[in-house]
């Protein structure tokens, strides 16, 4: 069966840059006053995962922690099927990890505890390298398609891009989520997924721009609502299958990649409709000032 995707999509685009506008004020005013739920891995710290051959509650851990005398303040104590997550803001010493592996091999003789240390100066390196990745990946796929297209296609490539970063971002710092090195490579997967979707778009639109006579802007919407109705199989072919694979790793997946692929569930879906309602509707809006595009003729009253 085949569906006809034809669809102002230009015009519906401005409730799309309403609704993001408004994400974006909200997750900068979170930003600003929660700021992000780091992780160890950006935060010193000591982050013990006990693999264990029972079921341990999160009840039992306190126990362990009051007392080992760790219960140090804002620790976070993760209970799962076989295995138990404890992250300490504080870096333990090698007298106290000893004495915690003790404790927990008194509730579970089989338990296997690893411990991971971060200390501070690793910390603020692992933040800056993040996020250098980010800004080194949008560079290159500005330059990637700046060559291949034109400026305007980069410029609207870019937007989407980093609203869809933005956005998963966002959702994490208003429910604080925990920020980690699985999440810096949920968000570069997301930047390459994105940047791919809006390729193949406006592929279809430079190709479709070689044959269409743009006199006006009206032309021109033409051009891009066909050109999204064109490859709209394609994106929700592509964005299902990614989407469908992502929650079943939310949900079968280990704790270990608990946040990457909520990542990619939450990016998926802001960048299922970026490329079509944001980077499409911003090259129409950035090609409708050129001089050689006329305004829309006005309507004959006659």
């Amino acid at each position: 069966m085949r569906f006809n995707w034809n669809f102002d999509y230009v015009k519906a685009s401005k409730y799309f840059y309403t609704a993001s506008i408004i994400l974006t004020i909200v997750g900068i005013i979170c930003l600003a006053v929660f700021k992000l739920n780091y992780g160890v891995d950006f935060r010193a710290g000591s982050n013990v995962d006990v693999k264990t051959s029972i079921n341990l509650s999160k009840e039992q851990i306190e126990k362990v922690l009051v007392d080992t005398q760790l219960n140090q303040k804002d620790v976070h104590i993760t209970p799962g099927e076989g295995r138990v997550n404890i992250r300490f803001p504080e870096v333990l010493s090698p007298t106290q990890e000893a004495t915690l592996k003790g404790a927990l091999k008194g509730l579970d003789a089989k338990a296997s505890p690893e411990v991971n240390t971060v200390d501070p100066e690793i910390a603020k390196e692992l933040q800056r390298n993040a996020i250098y990745s980010v800004l080194l990946a949008s560079l290159g796929i500005i330059a990637y398609v700046t060559i291949r297209f034109e400026w305007r296609f980069a410029v609207a490539s870019i937007v989407a891009l980093l609203h869809d970063a933005f956005m998963v971002i966002t959702v994490f710092s208003i429910f604080r989520l925990e920020v980690n090195l699985t999440f810096i490579i949920a968000v570069l997967t997301i930047v390459g997924y994105s940047i791919n979707d809006t390729v193949v778009i406006f592929d279809r639109v430079r190709e479709n721009m070689r044959f269409a006579k743009v006199k006006n802007l009206s032309d021109l919407k033409t051009v891009v609502n066909q050109s999204i109705a064109q490859t709209m199989t394609r994106s929700i072919n592509t964005v299902f299958t990614v989407f469908i694979a992502s929650v079943c790793l939310l949900i079968f997946g280990s704790e270990s990649i608990r946040m990457f692929s909520l990542a990619m569930v939450i990016g998926l879906l802001f960048g299922a409709y970026s490329s079509i309602f944001i980077a499409s509707p911003l090259w129409y809006a950035l090609k409708g000032l050129n001089k050689d595009v006329k305004p829309n003729a006005p309507k004959s009253t006659v």
